[in-house]
C-alpha cells in the first residue's frame, strides 16, 4: 500500500494498524534544534486520546509516544532534534480483534472495508486497519513537532457542531475548550451536547460533527500559486482525516450567499505603516498566500458508520446480509477528531514556512 506520506520539506510519513502491536511515524525533513520534552509532546496526544468521556470510545490506550530517532538528549533533560528523521512509535495495548470476527467477510456500510477488498484483494477486518481513525495518533505526534517549527505559531481548534446543534459563536470562549469534554468554546451548548449525545449512545447509532481549526501568528507570504496554494494543501491534508466529508476556508461555502462588497476583506493602513484587514472572509488566504491574517479553517465529519444496530449489505461471498458492528466506537468521531485537525493543519503549515524560507530566504 503506498500513498502513506505527506508533505514537501517536512515530510510525514505514518505506518501502523487498529489492531497492530504499534503504530507510529517518520518526520523526515524537521529542522535541526528544536527542543522539547516528552511532556510537552504527550500533551498533545492526551487529547486525543480514547476512553476519556462516555462520549468517545472505550477503548483503553495509553497513546504513550516514544521517540526513537532524530533527537539528543541535552543536560537540561530536553529533547533536541539534529535534522535526521525522527522516528515516534505508539503502541497499542487494548485491541480486542475477537469484537470483529463476524465482520470479517461482510462489509460495512459506509465503512473502507469493500473499496479497500476491491482494490487491494485483502483487508484488515480488525478495526479497519489504516482506514480506522486509530491511525491518526501518529499524526498528532507529528502536529506536536511542526507546531515548532513556525516561530510563535498558535495552532488551536473547536468543535463548533455536533449533528443539527451548533454553537452561538457570540458566546466563543477559548478558555472553555480544554474543560468540557467537547473541546467546545460555548459553555451554555455542553449540556445540551450531552443530552444530546446520550440519546445517540444509548440507542445505539452515531452523529457527526464540524470542527473548526484557527491558526494565529502565521507570517504573510507562505504558499504558492497555482499548484502550491497554502489553502490547498490545508484542505488535502483535513480531508484525508478518516471519516471528513468536507473543509471549507474562511467563510467558505457562506461566499456562495452574499456579495462581493460583503465579501471582500477591505483594507487600511495601521499605525505601523502596514496593511490591515477589516475583515477576515478569505480565512488568511488570498490567491493560495498567506495575509498573515489567522488561518480559519472547518471541517465536516460523518456519523461513524460502526453503530450497533442492522444495516443492509453484502458479503465477500455475494451475499445479502445484516451487519451490526460490535466492539467499541465513538458515538460522535468529530470529537477526537479536534486535536487530528490542529495538527494536520500544523504540518501544512511548517511545510510551507520551509519550502517558503528556502525559496525567498525570508526567516520570519
Amino acid at each position: 500500500m503506498s500513498h502513506n506520506t505527506f508533505g514537501h520539506l517536512f515530510r510525514v510519513t505514518t505506518w501502523g494498524e487498529s489492531h497492530g502491536p504499534a503504530l507510529g511515524c517518520v518526520v523526515d525533513g524537521c529542522p535541526p534544534g528544536l527542543r522539547f520534552s516528552e511532556d510537552g509532546l504527550q500533551h498533545w496526544m492526551d487529547k486525543r486520546k480514547p476512553g476519556q468521556s462516555r462520549f468517545v470510545t472505550q477503548r483503553r490506550e495509553d497513546d504513550k509516544v516514544k521517540v526513537l530517532s532524530g533527537v539528543m538528549r541535552e543536560e537540561s533533560g530536553e529533547l533536541v532534534t539534529t535534522g535526521t528523521p525522527v522516528s515516534m512509535l505508539i503502541e497499542n495495548t487494548d485491541q480486542r480483534s475477537k469484537d470483529y470476527s463476524e465482520i470479517a467477510r461482510r462489509y460495512r456500510p459506509g465503512h473502507a472495508d469493500y473499496t479497500y477488498d476491491v482494490k487491494y484483494g485483502i483487508r484488515d477486518y480488525r478495526g479497519g486497519g489504516r482506514s480506522s481513525a486509530r491511525e491518526t495518533a501518529a499524526r498528532v505526534a507529528a502536529g506536536g513537532l511542526a507546531r515548532l517549527v513556525v516561530p510563535n505559531m498558535i495552532v488551536r481548534a473547536a468543535l463548533v457542531q455536533i449533528g443539527d446543534r451548533k454553537i452561538d459563536r457570540g458566546n466563543w470562549d477559548w478558555s472553555q475548550v480544554d474543560a468540557n469534554p467537547f473541546f467546545c468554546p460555548d459553555a451554555k451548548m455542553v449540556p445540551v451536547w450531552e443530552d444530546y449525545l446520550d440519546t445517540i449512545r444509548k440507542a445505539g447509532s452515531s452523529v457527526g460533527a464540524v470542527i473548526e481549526v484557527v491558526a494565529e501568528n502565521v507570517p504573510a507570504g507562505l504558499g504558492a500559486p497555482i499548484y502550491a496554494k497554502l489553502d490547498q494543501d490545508i484542505c488535502a491534508n483535513l480531508m484525508s482525516i478518516n471519516a471528513v466529508k468536507g473543509v471549507e476556508i474562511g467563510n467558505g461555502f457562506g461566499a456562495a450567499e452574499i456579495s462581493g462588497e460583503e465579501n471582500a476583506d477591505e483594507m487600511r493602513i495601521g499605525p505601523d505603516g502596514k496593511p490591515v484587514f477589516l475583515s477576515n472572509n478569505a480565512g488568511g488566504i488570498l490567491g493560495g498566500i498567506s495575509t498573515g491574517q489567522p488561518i480559519v479553517a472547518r471541517f465536516a465529519v460523518k456519523p461513524t458508520s460502526s453503530i450497533l444496530n442492522d444495516r443492509r449489505s453484502v458479503d465477500a461471498d455475494g451475499n445479502e446480509v445484516d451487519v451490526r458492528t460490535k466492539g467499541r466506537h465513538d458515538p460522535c468521531v468529530g470529537i477526537r477528531a479536534v486535536p487530528i485537525g490542529e495538527a494536520m493543519v500544523a504540518c501544512a503549515l511548517a511545510d510551507h514556512y520551509l519550502r517558503d524560507r528556502g525559496q525567498t530566504g525570508r526567516l520570519d
